[in-house]
């Protein structure tokens, strides 16, 4: 049992912490800021007693802008396959790190021994990830620049790598003007070929790059991985809701020269029935996170 959130528990402590770095954001953006959660109540990161917005206990939390770009499921699932396919690593690098989701989500499950270094060119981005580290308590584990990882250079090698590169070129529609918004999901700062060349820099001898890309562009990123000299070992998409069309799919990439295997094409991952519940399987991600099951998860409640 969770103990009460009264002005002597930790837990207070951590919320009073949020919502002080809340009214500050809100000061500074002139806008609505949420703090909703990344990861659940379970396991050894969570802080006992931390609520989202929702008033569901969490494990991390992140401030995000109520009209901004949002963490969503291919986050998540990034996050998720770069946990399947490499084996434990005490740190990863992240590129195009945004408000910091897929590089914490790993980093969570990499568990506490882990560290994890980032970059993210977007200012409003960067700006909220230094809340998401700082009040989750993450700054000592997280080295953080603000830069274009076109032009990264480390001097450094890491075992897995992760991104989740815009989806689009500036000519497949309208940009937002929402600067944030737009460099979330146009190619405004290089796109999925510019995540390959910045990761093979960086990539160790026998480690993972893993990203995620729209499926009906699948070639664009199979291309663009090849072309920086690594080769897709793993492939596999993800459908949003049963009976419709995958929406993006999973790359887990190697250095070409280590790899004589033909790619393996998995089977999709479904993310909701049709009637709207999460399937077993996408219950089971959220578990690795540390969430709990709930009326909608992962058929353990009636039909």
């Amino acid at each position: 049992m969770t103990e009460a959130n009264t002005e002597d528990t930790p837990a207070f402590a951590w919320m009073a912490r949020w919502e002080d770095e809340r009214d500050v954001l809100e000061t500074e953006f002139g806008e609505r800021i949420t703090l909703d959660g990344l990861t659940g109540p379970n396991g050894s990161e969570a802080v006992a007693g931390l609520r989202d917005d929702s008033g569901a206990e969490v494990g991390w939390l992140i401030a995000q802008r109520k009209k901004g770009h949002r963490h969503s499921i291919d986050d998540v699932l990034t996050a998720w396959y770069a946990l399947q396919v490499s084996p434990p690593v005490t740190e990863h690098l992240d590129l195009g790190t945004g408000i910091g989701t897929v590089g914490l989500l790993t980093l969570w499950g990499m568990g506490p021994a882990a560290r994890l270094t980032c970059v993210e060119a977007q200012e409003i981005s960067y700006r909220l990830l230094q809340t998401n580290l700082d009040a989750n308590g993450l700054r000592a584990r997280v080295d953080c620049s603000l830069g274009d990882l076109r032009e990264l250079t480390l001097g450094r090698i890491f075992p897995l790598v992760t991104g989740s590169p815009p989806y689009f070129p500036e000519s497949a529609g309208v940009v937002p003007l929402d600067s944030q918004k737009a460099h979330a999901r146009f190619e405004l700062r290089g796109d999925v070929s510019d995540y390959a060349k910045a990761a093979v820099k960086h990539l160790a001898p026998d480690g993972w790059l893993v990203l995620c890309f729209p499926s009906p562009q699948k070639q664009r990123a199979l291309d663009g991985i090849a072309a920086a000299g690594l080769k897709v070992v793993r492939m596999r998409d993800v459908v949003p809701r049963e009976t419709l069309p995958a929406l993006f799919s999973l790359f887990a990439c190697r250095h070409a020269a280590e790899v004589s295997e033909t790619m393996v094409v998995e089977e999709p991952l479904t993310v909701r029935h049709e009637n709207g519940r999460l399937t077993a399987e996408m219950a089971g991600v959220r578990r690795g996170f540390g969430f709990t099951d709930g009326e909608a998860h992962g058929g353990h409640q009636p039909d």
